[in-house]
């Protein structure tokens, strides 16, 4: 039965699978869709003017090694919408969840409220997930926005790109709730497709200097 509240929905976390089996399949594809929900509003917020107040890097302009710790490309604005909208993503569809128990059967079994908060660390880690790729690369004198030099180094990043978000989200959900390996496959195996549609959207959008 679905129940708890906010208060105790973190000590309750890692018990509720064991009267409520999961379905890895259900539970990907509620954590895809989520975030193609959440997705869509970062896009947007990202194209809008209001949003470029906020293009303030998040490592200050700090230097390691004479080199940028993350660089420009990773700003405030980032953060303000992804989590936040994230977490009002997994609480909508934590209210349809509970209203039709069919939507996405087999998933944890959580109020809203407790998507909600799910959804608030989903978002975290997810955004966590990106930074140490993006340190790795202004230390080996990758630009923002720009792609590796050498044909073994473009491949290994395009692939870190896809995922490490995906990996840093996952890893932040397994911290909180019960998550099957399947789940990981399924997410990683799909996920990167989804990021590079956005990526290429905000291409398109010409708030990103290239589609990856």
């Amino acid at each position: 039965m679905r129940e708890g509240n906010l208060g105790d929905s973190i000590q309750m976390f890692r018990f509720l699978t064991d009267s409520n089996p999961l379905s890895p399949l259900s539970c990907a594809f509620f954590l895809i869709t989520a975030f193609v929900g959440s997705g869509i509003a970062h896009t947007l917020w990202l194209r809008s003017k209001m949003s470029r107040r906020f293009a303030i890097p998040l490592d200050g302009g700090l230097t390691f090694r004479q080199r940028r710790i993350l660089g420009d490309n990773k700003t405030v604005r980032g953060l303000m919408v992804i989590i936040p909208g994230t977490g009002c993503s997994f609480y909508l569809l934590g209210i349809f969840t509970n209203l039709n128990p069919g939507l996405f059967e087999g998933v944890w079994a959580l109020s809203p409220a407790s998507f909600g908060l799910l959804g608030l660390i989903a978002g975290v880690g997810f955004m966590l997930g990106e930074l140490p790729n993006s340190f790795i690369k202004r230390q080996l004198g990758i630009l923002p926005g720009e792609a590796a030099e050498g044909l073994l180094k473009k491949v290994v990043f395009v692939v870190i790109d896809r995922v490490d978000s995906l990996l840093g989200m996952l890893l932040a959900i397994s911290l909180a709730v019960p998550t099957p390996w399947q789940v990981w496959m399924y997410v990683i195996l799909s996920g990167p497709f989804i990021h590079w549609f956005f990526s290429y959207m905000l291409f398109i959008l010409k708030v990103k200097g290239r589609a990856a």
